[in-house]
């Protein structure tokens, strides 16, 4: 890539509704098209969908029958949207928001500084060094 693309950042993220916690990324992924956007929800909720409970499970096939239409028709006119289903104490949401990847450098391309080959990997674990 080597100019600006449009495309869509997606991200799971679940939440547990029995606690005052923030909510917890677990994936993210970045697509170059509303189908793959929607697909990659659409992946998730068929997977899961066998473990989830009768009203989740339902929620999870309504997005897939009709839910993921409304949902592409969105993301083809540049909006974002939400995915989300409760399985007994917990929330998942899927957000897909419409963004523009920036192109960057690759390292392979650049020539790093000389300084970069006398960094050598630690084969021992880190011990904090006390105060005298």
């Amino acid at each position: 890539m080597d100019k600006p693309q449009r495309g869509y950042w997606c991200e799971c993220w679940t939440e547990d509704l029995t606690e005052e916690r923030q909510p917890v990324l677990r994936a993210s992924f970045d697509a170059y098209s509303a189908p793959q956007a929607d697909r990659w929800v659409a992946v998730a909720l068929r997977t899961i969908s066998p473990a989830l409970d009768p009203d989740a499970s339902q929620e999870a096939w309504e997005w897939l029958y009709d839910g993921r239409i409304t949902t592409r028709k969105a993301l083809l006119r540049a909006e974002p949207c939400t995915v989300t289903l409760t399985q007994a104490r917990t929330r998942i949401n899927w957000t897909i928001r419409p963004v523009i990847f920036l192109p960057l450098a690759h390292r392979q391309e650049a020539e790093l500084p000389s300084c970069a080959q006398d960094f050598k990997p630690h084969t021992e674990p880190h011990t904090p060094q006390q105060a005298d």
